[in-house]
């Protein structure tokens, strides 16, 4: 295979589908991770002129360290791991869940961790390997909403530096891309969706094509390893009290402080 090779987790929809889409128009060859997307994964591959799809739990550590060794087996030129993919369910620091802190740290930071571990240890490149965490916002303006989710990102992200310290080939970089409100999350109305997205310094609303423009630009190396980049125009500069969601809904209803 003469393409450099991608493979992205969570990239059969939402900021995941960007990212893909994006390498695919640079030239690379996209691998889609998914769970339960397969229809949506399938159709994203068929309109690519390189992919190929991968079912795998990331519950299950093993599994996707397998799925690493698998792909860095056969992809003779695998340069840019993407940890996109996490679980975003609710508690709060009032009361964390036990059951929803195990998943969603075990999701959106033990197995895309040890997934970064196995790539820079197995993947062929010889133009440097690079893993991409995808972290988010929260990790300056922290609020009690989605405790655990906070948690794990928090854990992600306190990897990228020390993980950037112990690489053993110069060319390979570790990064992290922190995105904003960017998406429609969970039961949001439209009107909803409208003024969360804008709750951030420039009033303005963040797309996906910007994390997947950042992740190309992280591709290139030309960053120092061990750097993060927001992408959120501005948000992690706030002190939000509660997560987005909640202020537009109080401000939709005419009701915010």
């Amino acid at each position: 295979m003469s393409r450099p090779a991608i493979l992205v987790t969570g990239g059969a929809a939402r900021i995941g589908a960007s990212i893909v889409q994006a390498f695919a128009n640079a030239g690379w060859h996209c691998v889609i991770h998914y769970r339960g997307s397969d229809e949506e994964a399938r159709a994203l591959a068929n309109t690519l002129s390189s992919a190929e799809i991968f079912r795998c739990d990331l519950l299950d550590g093993d599994a996707a360290v397998a799925m690493v060794h698998e792909l860095a087996g056969k992809l003779t030129d695998w340069r840019v791991l993407v940890n996109n993919a996490s679980v975003f369910s609710y508690d709060d620091a009032t009361k964390l869940d036990p059951a929803t802190n195990k998943y969603a740290m075990q999701v959106n930071a033990e197995t895309p961790t040890r997934m970064a571990q196995a790539f820079l240890a197995a993947a062929r490149s010889g133009a440097g390997r690079t893993v991409i965490h995808v972290t988010d916002q929260k990790l300056e303006n922290t609020n009690p909403d989605f405790f655990s989710y906070t948690m794990s990102k928090h854990a992600l992200a306190s990897t990228i530096k020390m993980l950037a310290k112990d690489t053993t080939d110069p060319d390979d970089r570790v990064y992290g891309i922190a995105p904003g409100a960017i998406l429609p999350s969970h039961d949001q109305s439209p009107d909803e969706i409208e003024i969360s997205h804008r709750l951030n310094p420039l009033g303005r609303k963040t797309g996906p094509d910007e994390i997947a423009d950042a992740a190309l630009m992280l591709s290139r190396g030309h960053v120092r390893s061990g750097e993060s980049i927001f992408v959120d125009s501005g948000q992690h500069l706030l002190d939000q009290d509660r997560d987005v969601i909640y202020l537009a809904r109080e401000m939709a209803k005419g009701t915010a402080r």
